[in-house]
């Protein structure tokens, strides 16, 4: 999504500009071309060489060259500044201090980077970092809700322990999050203001405190869908089984255990859905004695026990069932035979506006890979099949059939 994207990264005088050289790396890797732009102090903290190599670009220190670049006249750098916010895809500065944050929004422009920022008309994030009642102070807030009315995003800063000693909010997030954050400007909003909800993961079936019934499922389509949906705006919720994974950012996270609670959870919030798409892999049965202690193991090694199985709520049948008109259900299919006959049966069985099917057992496809080999079965009887390829690219597939079919529907 960065590939070929010019991006300025500004940095300033704080402790958290050494998180800004695992950004500036992150956005090189998706392809970016990154060029940074340091206030003086920033340089105090790292210098511009390290942003220099790994940028491979000039990096902005100054206005003008006998101020401290050295690579340009005086001409040239008189304009740089106007240049690089002329080729600014998007402008994320982090860490942001509350020096620049009043620069900005008060209209100040005494630096490189406050008098670049004035030029800039591209997306622009803010990452706040500072000591916690910096933060807290009522001018910087002040400050940076007219940055956000100005159209600027600002990324809440993380709490803990700051290299002050002190203890709250004003830790600059991690570059990951702030690298997330600067993917989703870049996707489509076609999903703003739709309410999506979303189960992914396996279900857990107790048979006593220590043992479960299970399946092989990782959540990863489940988490991709989320993720997709709430970068293009979706208002998402995902209740989830257990998994490995961490919740998405920016979507309201239901953790579940079992097939009933993953129930009640689901029927509870699909009221307020607009689209609800039921990716978990939901244990049928469950025991039908759960014991309230450890089931120890038998003295004769040849014995054997028989465990009672009972069936879980059909969660998928339940919501066709409770399904609105205006509302877009679709379910998942993960099949080992006769894909093209079970998937179409099940969506007609369960009243679903569509299915994504696919053969588990496939090599790079299904439980636990990072890739899926799935079918799109629709209503009318068409079918649309996917070639091998990355989970979060089957989610935006999945998502550009359903917005068109909730268009049609409203």
């Amino acid at each position: 999504m960065l590939k070929n994207k010019t991006i300025i990264l500004g940095v300033c005088g704080g402790i958290a500009a050494y998180k800004s050289v695992e950004l500036l790396r992150l956005m090189k890797k998706a392809g970016a071309n990154v060029k940074v732009a340091m206030t003086r102090s920033a340089t105090k903290f790292v210098g511009e060489t390290t942003f220099r190599v790994l940028s491979e670009n000039d990096v902005m220190t100054a206005l003008f060259d006998f101020e401290g670049t050295g690579t340009l006249n005086s001409q040239e750098a008189s304009v740089q500044h106007i240049e690089w916010a002329s080729q600014a895809d998007a402008v994320v500065i982090a860490p942001a201090t509350a020096n620049i944050i009043g620069k900005l929004a008060n209209g100040i422009a005494d630096d490189a980077l406050s008098t670049m920022m004035m030029a800039v008309t591209s997306p622009v994030i803010i990452c706040p970092s500072m000591n916690t009642h910096m933060y807290e102070n009522r001018a910087v807030q002040r400050n940076l809700d007219i940055l956000e009315q100005d159209g600027m995003f600002i990324l809440e800063p993380g709490t803990g322990e700051l290299a002050c000693k002190t203890s709250g909010a004003g830790r600059l997030p991690e570059p990951a999050l702030i690298f997330d954050r600067l993917v989703k400007i870049f996707y489509s909003k076609d999903f703003t203001g739709k309410n999506i909800l979303i189960s992914a993961g396996p279900t857990r079936e107790a048979l006593d405190p220590v043992r479960y019934i299970s399946n092989h499922s990782s959540g990863k389509m489940g988490y991709a869908v989320a993720e997709a949906a709430e970068k293009r705006g979706g208002l998402v919720t995902l209740v989830s089984g257990p998994t490995a994974l961490s919740p998405p950012v920016g979507v309201n996270f239901v953790p579940v255990e079992s097939a009933r609670e993953m129930a009640d959870a689901m029927l509870e919030l699909m009221d307020n859905a607009d689209i609800i798409i039921k990716v978990a892999a939901v244990a049928d049965y469950r025991p039908l004695v759960s014991h309230e202690n450890k089931i120890k193991k038998r003295d004769n090694p040849k014995s054997s026990i028989s465990i009672e199985l009972t069936e879980n709520p059909d969660i998928l049948k339940m919501l066709g069932k409770k399904k609105q008109k205006h509302q877009f259900l679709a379910g998942f299919a993960a099949e080992t035979t006769n894909l093209d006959t079970n998937a179409m049966s099940k969506m007609e069985e369960k009243n679903l506006d569509m299915i994504v099917g696919n053969i588990v057992g496939v090599k790079g496809s299904g439980f636990e890979a990072d890739t899926n080999k799935v079918k799109f079965f629709f209503r009318d009887g068409t079918i649309d099949d996917l070639p091998l390829m990355e989970k979060a690219q089957v989610a935006h597939m999945l998502l550009d059939h359903i917005i068109s079919n909730v268009n049609f529907k409203k």
